[in-house]
């Protein structure tokens, strides 16, 4: 990855802002945790949270914007531990 974490985050913050409708869509939404190594932590929450589809929509949806915006190596990742589970990382 040619970018720092830290370079990373207000564009990846830009280009979830671009899909953040598919979760609100149905009831869902995200907190986004942090960049570590050009993967990008989130934490869906409301209906998107333990919902069967949320890897799916996660890979193809959010995860596929972030490659065309940002880099073909870029990645991102639920966490339901959130900001605890980010910490150890």
């Amino acid at each position: 990855m040619p970018f720092s974490d830290e370079e990373l985050i207000e564009p990846v913050k830009a280009s979830l802002a671009k899909t953040i409708h598919i979760l609100e869509n149905d009831g869902g939404g995200l907190d986004f945790l942090g960049v570590k190594n050009g993967v990008v932590y989130v934490k869906l929450t409301g209906a998107c949270h333990g919902c069967p589809a949320s890897g799916t929509t996660l890979k193809y949806g959010l995860e596929k914007q972030l490659k065309i915006d940002i880099h073909p190596d870029i990645s991102i990742v639920n966490l339901a531990g959130g900001e605890s589970e980010f910490a150890k990382l």
